[in-house]
């Protein structure tokens, strides 16, 4: 069984990597050619990946911030579970079965860990 303190470094690892990945990036280059490119080619409006953009940050802070109640955060964790699923199924559906199609998913699982650690340090009352 793991203790307290692994626990806790899988939390923090797997989150700052959630934080980083779908908290920072999107925030510094949703207005890139290339990610308006990439929202456009998985056939979505414009506007979509900036109000994807606007949650994702929100989520992110959600996550990472710790005194943010466990009820926000459980949402902030679904709606990253469905954004890595949605996205494996878009570019799948788009491109068919290649690295981006399986990418979201690897997501998914750090989400995965982050979420378990997260129970394990903060257990239901």
């Amino acid at each position: 069984m793991a203790t307290t303190k692994t626990n806790k470094i899988i939390f923090w690892t797997t989150t700052v990597i959630i934080f980083l990945m779908e908290g920072v990036m999107p925030a510094l280059t949703s207005q890139t050619e290339l990610a308006k490119e990439g929202i456009r080619h998985l056939g979505y409006p414009y506007y979509f990946g900036n109000a994807l953009v606007v949650f994702k940050v929100l989520g992110a802070l959600a996550l990472i911030i710790p005194q943010i109640p466990k009820r926000i955060k459980e949402w902030a964790y679904a709606g990253f579970a469905f954004d890595f699923i949605f996205a494996s199924i878009s570019h799948f559906a788009v491109d068919g079965m290649d690295f981006q199609s399986i990418f979201p998913l690897l997501f998914l699982g750090i989400l995965m860990a982050s979420y378990f650690a997260y129970h394990k340090l903060n257990p239901a009352k």
